[in-house]
């Protein structure tokens, strides 16, 4: 009985192997089929897929502007924290938080009572004073009487000219104090300094304020005009300096922090007399009228200064400059569609597009967009000349209209005959994926290796390729009537499928005996 329990599970183990390789080997052979079925792709970054579809752009003339570009900060032409002058109680505020005044405008009053009784002492003091000074000179002209008589010692008629002087000096000083507390009521008064906008009351009324404070009641800001003051590197001192010299008015353009919207315009006033040993650069003040209240003080800003203009230069677009072991260089298309690297020598950026010294001439052609698929002397497709000829054409555009044929399906990838990259149907019976009879150098290559083949094999060419093309649309011309005579929709043919061969019929040849 144990030797039976034995055999059969010796029996099941072995099934079960089987059937786990059966099970394997089936994957495998699977896998290869379908791996087999699957279309070959060459990869790398050059495909030979057909030609690469780019932008270019013209080489033009226009101006170049040489600008310098640094950051700045909107800083008042005036800024005054009016304080006041003398101690006393804040008694009213004449002005509002924000309000635009004028100089000379009343802002806030000082108590000024106890300095109206100290005027009124100062001229009491006075009078009292001049009454002495008064008695001092009949005094002495008495004295001088007496002398001339003989009556008195002339020391004492000397003496009281002196008396008569310091009484003087009494009279002036009493009167310097009048003067000087008739300006203390003035300051108990007081007034806007310059034209501008308050800001936020620093004090409140009732308060106690001394002179001296570094509070202040509130802070007027002068904004219109209004400066921005920005730095610039010392190499472009030289620059400045003789455009400066020449007498030329330097504008300066101002934008928000974003550098996208621009914010006003004004001119270049003045630069500074040293340069900052720590940053290596030099600031600049330019002036703003700032009617419209764009700029605020202490805002920072960008700015762009014009120090000159190089008329009529040959430019080229940013996106078309590359760089790479040939130094600086562009693509350059000629009249056959093909690329060659073409080294160029470059001057100064403005915006999007450089001067360019030497290398390039107005009316020439460099690749804009695609140039990192690309390669010296490879052929390329223009997707602007495509989509408007309507047509592929040798290589086809990118992404061209539906043609009308019977040869090609719907956004094939022109791999055969010389098509595009996403074309859509094939026009004239013959053509590859949206390209025109000959156009195509790869198709034309497979279609001559296709007839070698089979003459050698010894079969026979089909009637229709014996006879020569069929008729069809000829390069540029009109395409024929959509779809077949019937009115009935030509087939579609599978994007794993070959098409036919250029000038020979849509229907397949027959097999070889």
């Amino acid at each position: 009985m144990e030797v039976e329990n034995v055999s059969r599970r010796r029996v099941l183990r072995w099934s079960l192997s089987i059937v786990v390789i059966l099970a394997i080997a089936g994957f495998i052979a699977y896998r290869a089929i379908t791996f087999s079925n699957q279309p070959q792709q060459r990869r790398g970054r050059f495909q030979e897929a057909g030609n690469q579809p780019v932008g270019v752009a013209r080489i033009r003339r226009a101006d170049i502007r040489l600008s310098l570009r640094a950051l700045g900060t909107v800083t008042p032409l005036a800024n005054v924290t009016v304080t006041t002058q003398i101690s006393g109680q804040l008694m009213s505020v004449g002005f509002k938080e924000g309000q635009l005044v004028h100089k000379g405008e009343f802002l806030a009053q000082i108590d000024p009572r106890p300095y109206q009784a100290a005027l009124d002492q100062a001229k009491a003091q006075l009078s009292r004073d001049q009454a002495s000074l008064e008695q001092a000179r009949m005094d002495l002209t008495r004295y001088q009487t007496l002398v001339t008589q003989s009556s008195i010692p002339r020391q004492t008629a000397e003496d009281q000219v002196w008396i008569v002087k310091q009484d003087e000096g009494t009279v002036a000083y009493d009167q310097a104090q009048i003067k000087a507390q008739e300006l203390n009521l003035v300051y108990c008064h007081i007034v806007a300094p310059a034209d501008g906008r308050v800001g936020l009351r620093q004090v409140d009324p009732g308060n106690y304020i001394q002179a001296g404070s570094s509070t202040g009641i509130v802070v007027l800001t002068l904004l219109r005009p209004i400066s921005v003051i920005f730095s610039v590197p010392e190499d472009s001192v030289p620059a400045i300096m003789a455009q400066v010299r020449s007498g030329a008015t330097l504008p300066v353009t101002i934008f928000d922090r974003a550098n996208v919207n621009r914010l006003a315009s004004g001119q270049f006033a003045a630069i500074d007399t040293q340069v900052d040993t720590t940053t290596g650069t030099v600031k600049l003040r330019a002036n703003f009228e700032n009617a419209d209240g764009a700029l605020f003080p202490s805002q920072f800003v960008n700015v762009v200064m014009l120090l000159d203009t190089l008329r009529d230069s040959v430019t080229v677009p940013l996106s078309a400059v590359q760089r790479g072991a040939p130094g600086t260089y562009v693509y350059l298309v000629d009249e056959n569609d093909t690329v060659a690297v073409h080294p160029i020598k470059l001057g100064v950026q403005d915006g999007n597009l450089f001067a360019v010294e030497s290398g390039l001439n107005p009316g020439d052609r460099v690749v804009t967009d695609g140039a990192d698929r690309l390669r010296d002397g490879a052929r390329v497709s223009i997707p602007d000349d495509a989509s408007h000829a309507g047509q592929g054409q040798g290589g086809g555009g990118a992404r061209q209209h539906r043609g009308q044929g019977q040869d090609g399906g719907p956004w094939q990838r022109g791999q055969e005959q010389g098509g595009g990259a996403w074309q859509h149907r094939g026009q004239g019976q013959g053509a590859g994926r949206g390209g025109s009879p000959g156009d195509g150098v790869q198709g034309d290559s497979a279609n001559r290796e296709h007839h070698r083949r089979r003459q050698t094999d010894g079969s026979q060419e089909p009637a229709e390729s014996q006879q020569g093309p069929q008729s069809g649309p000829a390069p540029g011309s009109l395409p024929p009537p959509r779809g077949r005579e019937d009115g009935s929709r030509p087939a579609l043919t599978p994007p794993s499928a070959s098409p036919p061969a250029s000038g020979t019929s849509s229907s397949p040849p027959p097999s070889s005996p």
